[in-house]
């Protein structure tokens, strides 16, 4: 997800519900056991509780923290779950710390084994190989060394934040960023495996961008459809 969901104010989202329903598929039940994963926001509890209030009607939640750790054997615990939402925050960071934990081999097996898997901002960009990130200040800088599970780069908050298309523009045509995937606020794009089945969006307007370097210093950027969700 490039930006929205349940982050702002508790309440489900189309995109939460479309998140939901790939969960429910995966278990074949309505009340799928989803877990969320707020490492790059320090575990905040705040947002904690409001992924809590938005789930807790309609899935067997839990969560995961890292900077309290209360679970011992991670990977039979992430094994357990139908679906991992990663909460949004400072990608560098929830790197550093996921790696320190095995968090990121966790959730390779999970990938693997065909838990879905989801996020928002920084819970978006650490599925790809790498991205633009605010995790080293005010200034949009690229991050490298994210998980890799979908190959080249990735721009959340397209259309959101004022710095983020020109930033990626520049990153991606100079050679520093590989091509990639830019997504606006309330879209998502769902992959199966590394392949991109389809985005979807909360309403009509916000999609996603397939972004290359056009050899002369900048880039291509080709729109692509979005299925506006009900």
């Amino acid at each position: 997800m490039g930006g929205g969901g349940f982050s702002a104010d508790g309440v489900r989202s189309p995109l939460d519900e479309q998140f939901l329903a790939l969960a429910r598929e995966r278990r074949g039940t309505d009340r799928p056991r989803v877990c969320f994963v707020g490492t790059a926001s320090g575990d905040d509890a705040g947002y904690r509780e409001r992924f809590h209030a938005a789930y807790d009607p309609v899935a067997e939640t839990s969560h995961l923290t890292l900077f309290s750790r209360e679970v011992e054997d991670i990977p039979a615990f992430v094994a357990e779950q139908d679906a991992i939402y990663v909460g949004g925050g400072n990608t560098a960071s929830l790197l550093a710390v996921w790696h320190a934990h095995g968090l990121d081999l966790a959730l390779r097996a999970a990938h693997d084994a065909g838990i879905v898997l989801g996020g928002v901002s920084a819970g978006s960009i650490c599925w790809f190989e790498s991205g633009t990130t605010d995790s080293f200040g005010p200034t949009l800088q690229p991050v490298d060394g994210a998980l890799g599970f979908i190959a080249g780069s990735h721009s959340p908050h397209y259309d959101g934040e004022p710095q983020r298309r020109p930033t990626y523009h520049a990153l991606v045509g100079s050679g520093r960023l590989p091509a990639g995937l830019a997504v606006d606020d309330h879209a998502a794009a769902l992959f199966d495996g590394p392949q991109l089945v389809e985005v979807v969006a909360s309403h009509d307007g916000p999609t996603a961008y397939r972004v290359s370097p056009d050899g002369r210093g900048g880039v291509t950027e080709t729109p692509l459809p979005a299925r506006t969700l009900p």
